[in-house]
């Protein structure tokens, strides 16, 4: 039994038809749902996400 090879897969470099446009649709919503994620984290979180506790004068030491 061999490996099958790129060029003996039916659709090998091809997208076309249904298979295009559920890809298509796939990457769209997915790009929407990050912005929808971006724009409602940035909103809801009025603090730096990255914020330190600023409370420390000086650096604790061990």
């Amino acid at each position: 039994m061999s490996e099958p090879t790129l060029e003996s897969i039916d659709d090998y470099n091809t997208l076309s038809g249904e298979k295009k446009k559920v890809v298509f649709a796939i990457v769209i919503s997915s790009l929407i749902m990050g912005i929808v994620y971006m724009l409602a984290t940035s909103f809801i979180s009025h603090e730096e996400p990255t914020s330190a506790d600023k409370t420390f004068q000086k650096v604790p030491m061990r």
